[in-house]
């Protein structure tokens, strides 16, 4: 019972902003929470970065911690939802490499510079915006909300075929599109494409 009232007010603690009893939270949880998300990974620098980004969310939203009534089921539940956008993200990726095809040039060293170069985004932002309003708005609900081709049919309230037809042209269009203006590789359009 004394665990649970230290808790408490460990969390009231931090919920007005203490660092000490953030950081009393952050030793009493870290460990568990990795070695939970880490059984679904197996790898170590993800699971780093999804366990950090819940206690980075948590001090953001310390306000709130007077509302929560058990911390514990809160965290995991938290690092159970980044966890699911990471292993998205993942998803994503594969199925933007399988549909744009991998060109072979994957092992290039593409850093955090590159990523920000705002030409390339310009680049991709262009083609895109040269899609007739169908293929952009097909290529948006693929993309970005991750619709499957069956979801954006009835939401568009055309055929899987038609949306199968419009999503591949439109990839060609950009892919050719941006080797024509400036030949990125395949893997930096991909998170270019993710980043938009």
């Amino acid at each position: 019972m004394q665990a649970i009232r230290d808790d408490q007010h460990i969390r009231e603690r931090c919920a007005k902003g203490d660092r000490e009893a953030f950081a009393l939270l952050y030793s009493w949880y870290y460990k568990p929470l990795y070695r939970h998300v880490y059984l679904f990974l197996r790898l170590k620098e993800p699971t780093e970065e999804i366990i950090q980004n819940v206690f980075v969310k948590l001090w953001e939203n310390r306000n709130l911690l007077a509302n929560v009534q058990d911390l514990k089921p809160y965290l995991y539940r938290t690092a159970k939802n980044m966890l699911l956008n990471h292993l998205r993200k993942l998803e994503t990726e594969r199925r933007v490499l399988g549909i744009l095809g991998n060109s072979g040039d994957s092992s290039e060293n593409i850093t955090p510079e590159i990523l920000d170069h705002k030409e390339h985004k310009k680049l991709l932002q262009e083609a895109v915006s040269q899609l007739t309003d169908r293929r952009k708005e097909i290529f948006r609900l693929r993309m970005e909300e991750q619709l499957s081709l069956d979801e954006i049919a009835a939401k568009l309230s055309i055929s899987r075929s038609v949306v199968k037809k419009q999503l591949y042209a439109s990839i060609a269009f950009i892919r050719d599109y941006i080797h024509r203006s400036g030949g990125i590789s395949a893997s930096l359009l991909i998170l270019l494409i993710k980043s938009l």
